[in-house]
């Protein structure tokens, strides 16, 4: 019997929970979990900080075998000539002032490895900011060379996250919008196309103004009929790109495990 005494509370329950709703103005309908996104921190990066952290983002995605990284793999991988703007010259000393800053505000954390001497790092930032790898790459690009367009982003992103055409790159990039993570750029003169900025701390673009919701239409135009390269040509060159940044990473990361092994800093 006590079994249905206690399904009998339940009812009961349900039923003065109803009885209270309903007394009042109806309530709205609270989100589900879909919809609900709880509120973001706020983030906010230096340029070095940015340079670190979307070093981190990058290598994490593209040389697995090397993170998390030391500071000195931080260092090379602030520092390199490509995939940059700008390049920086950055030493071990400013890399570490600025890895600890991001300890502290719980973007980057240290790493402790059996049989290692050395600490490691990695990023933190998909966890503060409920980023999927889709978003994450986006971010990672903007944070190492400021503003792109969408077709740059979709090229840039390739080897992170490959987006199936420009609309979901486009899609990625209006969802981070509303969560006050990018911003579009209006477009300068000189350009085919607008592009996107980071929220999350120092860039070069910072005093640029934000695209119009709807560009004149004599821009418009202009963009319509400006020539366009064709998909194959477009993939031919991804392709390309892709081919030469994995050799590239490739020789890095053989680089970095002899430098680790010999115990040598790389400059």
């Amino acid at each position: 019997m006590e079994p249905m005494q206690a399904g009998g509370n339940e009812s009961a329950e349900a039923t003065s929970s109803d009885t209270s709703a309903g007394a009042g103005d109806a309530q709205p309908a609270a989100p589900t979990s879909s919809e609900y996104r709880p509120p973001l921190p706020s983030v906010s990066m230096t340029a070095v900080e940015a340079r670190v952290v979307g070093a981190l983002i990058e290598k994490a995605f593209l040389t697995p075998d090397i993170y998390p990284m030391t500071t000195n793999a931080l260092v090379s991988a602030s520092n390199q000539k490509t995939n940059r703007e700008p390049v920086m010259s950055l030493d071990a000393v400013t890399i570490d002032g600025a890895l600890m800053e991001l300890r502290q505000r719980n973007l980057v954390r240290r790493v402790h490895t059996q049989g290692s001497r050395s600490t490691k790092h990695r990023h933190a930032l998909d966890e503060v900011l409920s980023l999927d790898p889709a978003a994450l790459a986006v971010v990672s690009v903007l944070l190492l060379r400021g503003a792109q367009t969408v077709g740059e982003l979709r090229l840039r992103t390739e080897r992170q996250h490959g987006f199936d055409s420009l609309e979901e790159v486009d899609a990625c990039l209006e969802d981070l919008a509303t969560r006050g993570l990018v911003r579009q750029l209006a477009r300068q003169p000189g350009q085919k196309e607008a592009r996107w900025q980071h929220l999350l701390g120092d860039s070069d673009d910072a005093s640029a103004p934000e695209a119009q919701s709807e560009p004149p239409a004599s821009a418009a135009s202009a963009v319509d009929r400006a020539p366009r390269p064709g998909p194959a040509a477009d993939q031919d060159l991804i392709d390309r790109v892709s081919e030469l940044e994995s050799e590239v990473e490739s020789l890095r990361s053989q680089l970095h495990r002899l430098a680790e092994q010999l115990g040598e800093p790389l400059d």
